[in-house]
């Protein structure tokens, strides 16, 4: 089946999210979407499934109008979505999270799961999925989890397949099973259009690639154009993607972590017994899947976790017990995970942002008075330094796109001296422009001396930034090994597979 995309149009007051974008995707074609944060890739998507309306254009399935305002329409146009945070319920079986929406009973009044087993087991015998119609969603490997997502979109006869940012949280081999099973689907007939913002699998997967900058379609491709053509094409300027890791000089331990367990409101551990050191001018990654302890730990680290155990000490300096806000003077910097949830106050100017740690203190504020001026002046210092794309430091952050808010969570963690910076996941979601300043910006803090503990899912990005890596597996480090070692044994190791 053909999608066609004619003239679509969306505005969002005056900025402009679609501008006249026109697309096509052939029967049994991988059509890969490439393009910065706010390029307007999940507006466009999100049209197409039914989650948003355009204000102008047409869509076209097989040559014919289709008039989709919601994703039931979409659906019974044929078009199927497997979002980038699966929409499944975690205490429910596959089967149940199956037929969710699209239930029927037998004759008896109960819930026919009979139908949808069988259905099931013949969408994963055909593409070799293997997946149990009575498994816990919550108890299957992520990787097994977005199996039943498309196995949802088949089972629904979704014959054009949109997947956004579909390996954003599996291994390295979960996505080599994930690119061969795309192939499987378009030699079958399946149109599939591929978000991500990974280059090297779109290299590897598309039939064809379409860039989008600014709302615009900028060009296309074909998967040979090198990864350096496709990543100017999606900024407007060359982009170096592998950062130059100077050789570094290794001095005093900074962060000692010995024996630390972790525990949930109901006393089981979601960290067991780790210890590692990080020294000043390294940067030792926390490497692993999503969902193995990494975000617990990472938290940790300035005491935002209720129930740690063991030790976390900054030179001498013991943290477990203490306040965040005595972490962060003792000269911790601390990215968040969520930029969104524990980086920004949305409703907050972008000024206020910059010195949200230290708005109390010297020169910004004396007993209960704020220097507005004071903050305006450094905010504008900060945004200079760290290339803030703003039209005021006094609008609100919310107003940013989501690699400037990075950029102003990194520039007010490293504005101030600090011994360590702890960087969780420090460029989830951005584009390739956004992930080389971030990428750069740590670097440099590494070779001026500061020890960086980086946790990250990327593994391009622990490999291209860390010198020591630290595998967590189920909460456990399983290994600490160079930077030296293969991408396919770190992914093993990812995924709980050591030689012994």
């Amino acid at each position: 089946m053909s999608l066609e995309l004619r003239g679509i149009t969306k505005r969002f007051g005056a900025l402009v999210a679609n501008d006249a974008i026109d697309l096509k995707v052939e029967r049994g074609e991988i059509h890969a979407i490439l393009g910065e944060n706010g390029a307007g890739k999940s507006t466009l998507m999100n049209i197409v499934y039914g989650l948003l309306t355009a204000d102008s254009g047409e869509i076209l399935v097989d040559g014919k109008v289709q008039d989709i305002r919601e994703p039931s329409d979409a659906l019974a146009a044929g078009i199927g979505m497997v979002h980038q945070h699966f929409m499944l319920v975690p205490v429910f079986t596959v089967a149940e999270n199956i037929v969710l929406g699209h239930e029927k009973s037998k004759r008896n009044g109960t819930l026919d799961l009979d139908t949808a087993r069988a259905e099931i087991k013949r969408v994963s015998d055909e593409f070799g999925f293997e997946v149990d119609p009575d498994a816990i969603i919550e108890e299957l490997p992520v990787g097994v989890q977005q199996r039943v997502e498309i196995i949802r979109a088949l089972i629904y006869d979704a014959r054009v397949l949109i997947l956004d940012e579909p390996t954003a949280v599996l291994t390295p081999q979960e996505t080599d099973e994930l690119l061969k099973i795309m192939q499987k689907l378009a030699d079958r007939g399946t149109s599939i259009i591929f978000i991500t913002h990974k280059l090297r699998e779109v290299k590897i997967a598309a039939d064809k690639i379409t860039i989008i900058r600014r709302g615009k379609v900028v060009g296309t491709a074909e998967p040979s154009a090198s990864q350096d053509e496709l990543a100017s094409l999606m900024v407007g300027r060359p982009v170096i993607l592998n950062p130059d890791k100077a050789p570094h000089t290794i001095g005093d331990v900074i962060l000692a972590v010995k024996d630390v367990v972790i525990k949930d409101p109901t006393g089981r551990a979601i960290v067991k017994d780790v210890s590692f050191e990080v020294r000043a001018g390294e940067v030792l990654a926390i490497a692993g899947v999503q969902g193995n302890g990494q975000s617990e730990l990472a938290q940790a680290m300035i005491n935002l976790e209720e129930h740690i155990e063991g030790s976390i000490k900054l030179g001498d300096d013991e943290i477990v017990g203490k306040s965040v806000k005595h972490a962060l003077a003792d000269g911790i910097a601390f990215v968040p995970e969520s930029r969104e949830l524990d980086g920004i106050i949305a409703s907050f100017s972008i000024a206020e942002n910059f010195i949200l740690d230290r708005h109390d203190l010297a020169p910004y504020a004396k007993g209960i008075s704020m220097f507005p001026k004071v903050v305006e002046s450094q905010a504008l210092k900060d945004a200079a330094e760290f290339d803030v794309r703003l039209q005021s430091v006094n609008d609100p952050i919310s107003s940013l796109s989501g690699g400037n808010k990075q950029k102003v969570v990194l520039a007010r963690e490293l504005s101030r001296p600090v011994r360590l910076i702890v960087a969780s996941q420090p460029t989830r979601g951005l584009d390739v422009g956004s992930i080389e300043f971030v990428h750069e910006r740590i670097l440099a803090e590494r070779d001026q001396g500061r020890a960086v503990l980086l946790f990250s899912t990327e593994l391009d990005e622990v490999l291209a930034l860390a010198d020591r890596i630290a595998v967590m597996y189920r909460g456990e480090i399983l290994a600490i090994v160079p930077s030296t070692v293969s991408a396919q044994e770190l992914g093993l190791l990812m995924a709980g597979v050591t030689n012994g």
